[in-house]
This record gives C-alpha cells, structure tokens and sequence, in this order.
C-alpha cells in the first residue's frame, strides 16, 4: 500500500464523524476485507481517499438498508450480482418486518388495554356475554383494588388477547359448573367424597381462564364465597346453602393434598388486601368487585 502524508486523505476519525460509523466498525471492515483505506501515513495510520469513501458511502447505506456483510461484498465486488434483485429481496423483507412490527404494535396496544381495563369487551358485548348481572365497572374497580399484584399482570396477559367468542366460552363454562355444583347438593353428595372432589378440581381448571390457582387460594376464594354476601347470595341463589357446600368441599379437597384450610393463604407475588376474586355478576369466576 502507497504512503502518504496526513494531507493525501481522511483520517479513521474523520470518516466516523463524516459517515456516521464507529471507528471500530472501520477498523473490521478493514480486517475483513471489505473497505481498505487506500493509502497509509509514514507512521502507518490509515487514510482513506476520495474513492474510499464512496465505497464505505455505499456500504453504509446498503447496511441501513438491512443487508449483511457479506450481501454488501457481493454486491460491491461481483460484477455477475444482480443489484437490482437484491434490493428488492431486502425491500421484501423489509415489508415483512415492517408487517411483523405492526402487529407487535396491535399486541401492545391490547397488552397495554389489557393491563389498564383488564376486560376489553365493549359494554353491549359485556352485557350480551356475561349476563344482565354483570357490572361494566367492575374490571376498572378490580383494577384500582388489585392492579400491581401478580394475579392481575396474569389476568390481563390473559385477556389481552380474548375476544368474544373466548369470553363467551369461559361463560358458558362457569354456567356449567355452577349448574353442576347445583346438582350435586341436589344428590346429596359429601364434601370429600370422589363425586365433590372432581368439581373442586374442575373449579380450579375453569378459573386457570384467569390466572393459577392453587389450592391453598382455593381455600381463600371458598372462605369467601361463603362470607362475602354478594358470592353467598349468588351461590345460594343456585341451591340453597351452595355457598357452604361449596366452602366445605374445597376444604375436605385441601385436606386430602395435606393442607390444613385453617392456615391456608392467598399467595400473593405483590401487592396486598383481599384475594383476587371473581364477581358473583358471572357465577363467581370472573375478575370483579366481589373481593
């Protein structure tokens, strides 16, 4: 490589401020080949020429564009690439990423709806899906109460991707679990017995729709169906003493998985207060006021 003096080019530091690139991305893609400084100071300082930098011009556009280095090299040294068809291969995959981001975007929006609303169902659909019961204002008071707990963040990753269509499927499966509840106080079935241990287990399962449960806030949530007057009155309403029931058979479930329901917690990951409830407005399942 000829020598030069400091005045016969560009130094590494003068082409990072001009173009806009660290000098140590000059200084690997001099190492690698792809842009060498054309002439040298007697010290052996690097200094790039006019033409230099045109080729790093280039290199830095086709990198903004997306390209990798080693696409860049073909298309700056293979007189056979087709720059015209690389371009629009990267265009493509551009608008790829462009749709990508869009949709992370929409994601967002209803992570963030989601996080602040926690039901995003408008008031007709609220009321169409969940029954005449059913306060519209109890998501946002559930909100207010138990926002910077874990059991909400869970929740409203939840929702946040629900339409009304899986809302009216977890309504309709509360409603076939109430029913079901009704219709064993109806047979005379025990707390404790294998018949009222499947329908602990299927509460369990139908109020994963909202966030996990385990069994000892199981035993919390039964504690209130039966104290809370508003969870009473709905379980009551399906069969007389439901709510008890109900309380009893949750804690006869604990006690078979060594759990002692006098000591049982809700198990918070922040925040505090009473549990995360559902509202009796949906037979006790869904987030609300009931708490």
């Amino acid at each position: 490589m000829p020598d030069a003096t400091d005045v016969d080019g560009l130094t590494v530091g003068q082409v990072s401020t001009r173009l806009g690139v660290t000098v140590r991305a000059l200084h690997h893609w001099d190492d690698i080949g792809l842009a060498r400084p054309s002439l040298r100071t007697t010290a052996g300082y690097r200094l790039y020429t006019a033409g230099d930098l045109e080729r790093l011009h280039r290199i830095v556009v086709y990198r903004e564009m997306g390209l990798g280095l080693d696409r860049i090299r073909a298309v700056l040294d293979d007189s056979t690439a087709d720059v015209l068809a690389a371009l629009r291969a990267q265009r493509t995959q551009v608008a790829e990423r462009i749709d990508r981001l869009q949709q992370l975007g929409v994601g967002l929006d209803r992570m963030i709806a989601a996080h602040e609303r926690g039901l995003l169902l408008t008031a007709e659909q609220q009321a169409a899906i969940l029954g005449p019961e059913w306060n519209p204002d109890w998501p946002a008071q559930a909100r207010e109460r138990y926002g910077d707990t874990t059991q909400w963040r869970q929740y409203a990753e939840r929702a946040a991707f629900r339409g009304p269509e899986e809302w009216q499927a977890i309504a309709d499966a509360v409603a076939d679990l109430d029913a079901a509840l009704g219709d064993a106080v109806d047979a005379g079935i025990a707390p404790g017995s294998a018949e009222a241990n499947q329908l602990v287990e299927r509460h369990r399962a139908v109020f994963t729709a909202y966030f996990p449960l385990t069994r000892q806030m199981q035993v919390c949530l039964g504690r209130m169906y039966e104290a809370d007057p508003g969870f009473a009155a709905h379980y009551d309403g399906i069969r007389a003493g439901l709510a008890t029931w109900f309380r009893r058979s949750i804690d006869a479930s604990a006690r078979a998985h060594g759990i002692d329901p006098d000591t049982a917690t809700w198990q918070w990951g922040a925040g505090s207060g009473a549990p995360l409830a559902a509202s009796p407005g949906v037979g006790g399942q869904d987030v609300g006021d009931g708490a």
